[in-house]
């Protein structure tokens, strides 16, 4: 017959407490909206007068910013603050609310965003306007938005994040482990 050691039990104990533990942080996490937006690009185009070959130049400019719910629940009354609204076209269409103030301030007023579902917002102004001075904030009912300094990048590969969980895995195993038997050993130096 096989004895049990308190130390044979910590070892078993500790992947699986990690599991466990894992999951529940995963479902916590999991079960809120999670709003980002991000700048797609910015321009600032000079036009030509074709029939007036002398004339000055017309500066346009233009940019483009992405708003993600990227959680598990959707985003109730997402708010797209600015500190100066223009022109602008969401893609892809959907219904919206527009709130614009005598001081040229504004929100773009959103019901819902399901999660997965982003949208683009294409803005159009004329100088001395930069896109430094239009967008403000986004929120939702749920949470403020993050905002994402993005750097286009190719996705990890199914064998490299299957790599990166196991050794995230195997560490905060360890770590449970040694929690675990660090606390066995102060319980039986206390006593």
């Amino acid at each position: 017959m096989m004895e049990i050691t308190l130390d044979a039990v910590v070892k078993v104990a500790a992947p699986f407490l990690t599991a466990v533990v894992g999951l529940l942080a995963k479902i916590y996490l999991d079960a809120k909206p999670k709003l980002v937006f991000y700048m797609i690009q910015s321009f600032a185009i000079p036009t030509r007068n074709q029939n007036t070959p002398n004339a000055q130049p017309i500066t346009v400019h233009t940019h483009t910013i992405a708003v993600r719910n990227s959680g598990k629940k959707s985003a109730t009354n997402v708010r797209i603050g600015h500190h100066y609204l223009p022109d602008f076209q969401i893609h892809p269409p959907l219904a919206h609310e527009v709130v614009r103030n005598l001081d040229n301030t504004g929100e773009i007023l959103i019901p819902t965003l399901v999660p997965g579902e982003q949208i683009i917002v294409g803005y159009l102004y004329f100088p001395p306007q930069t896109y430094q001075n239009i967008n403000s904030y986004c929120k939702s009912d749920e949470v403020l938005a993050k905002y994402l300094n993005v750097t286009p990048m190719v996705p990890a590969g199914k064998i490299q994040l299957f790599t990166l969980w196991l050794l995230v895995f195997i560490g905060a195993s360890s770590l449970v482990y040694w929690i675990l038997t660090l606390l066995l050993i102060w319980a039986q130096s206390s006593t």
